[in-house]
């Protein structure tokens, strides 16, 4: 029997993987504290992919979006919501009519904590919703949002330039040691969007990642944050 909501959890990302990579374990310790998750995932992560072979990104989007619905099930996602703006060109549209689509989910959810995109990634999509999110986010007397947290997702983050970004710098880490077993359950739903060892988007150098964030503060796993803002 589940317990009863504590904390209600908003998810903001570019692609439908980049929460199970970023902050798949963290989800599954707030679920198993009884709180409430939501995810909002802004594009459909493939129509980039082949441009005039529309059987194949359909058939990759239709494969992509039935793992993103197993990967909210076993998150017990309360509910999801899917954007059709552009994959990897989301710098095409205006800033404004991004952020108006999340403000109203904010508005009606009321999160107390939000994970989006480090907004330093090589990844346009993901600088875009970040910065998004803190536009829509913008400090306001009485809000509902107490806390902002930025994660990383391997081979966007690590590989983008600080000649070009701000690099990720983690400041916040949550031990997620008793669910990193459940994380890779949760990442091999995207399978196919898995690449073989050694590449940096392959399960075991996920796994890795989290035992190295893990023991540089001294726990066997954990993901790793850059805290945005915190109101206590």
């Amino acid at each position: 029997m589940h317990k009863a909501k504590n904390e209600k959890i908003l998810v903001i990302v570019a692609h439908a993987d980049d929460e199970a990579i970023g902050c798949g374990g963290t989800l599954i310790r707030h679920n198993d504290n009884g709180d409430e998750i939501r995810i909002i995932y802004m594009t459909d992560g493939v129509s980039a992919r082949a441009e005039g072979a529309s059987t194949e990104v359909n058939i990759a989007g239709q494969n992509r979006l039935s793992a993103q619905q197993q990967a909210c099930h076993q998150l017990n996602v309360s509910k999801y919501y899917n954007f059709d703006f552009p994959d990897n060109r989301m710098d095409q549209i205006s800033l404004i009519d991004i952020t108006q689509v999340i403000e109203p989910i904010i508005t009606e959810f009321q999160p107390s904590v939000i994970y989006t995109h480090h907004g330093g990634d090589l990844n346009v999509d993901h600088r875009i919703v970040h910065q998004a999110v803190l536009t829509a986010c913008r400090p306001q007397p009485n809000s509902w949002v107490k806390k902002i947290l930025s994660f990383e997702v391997n081979s966007s983050t690590e590989w983008a330039s600080t000649s070009m970004s701000s690099a990720f710098l983690p400041n916040y880490f949550v031990e997620i040691s008793e669910y990193q077993q459940e994380k890779q359950q949760l990442l091999e739903k995207y399978q196919e969007e898995m690449k073989p060892y050694p590449h940096t988007r392959s399960i075991e150098a996920i796994n890795y990642l989290n035992k190295v964030r893990g023991s540089s503060v001294g726990v066997e796993s954990a993901e790793a944050f850059m805290l945005i803002r915190a109101i206590h």
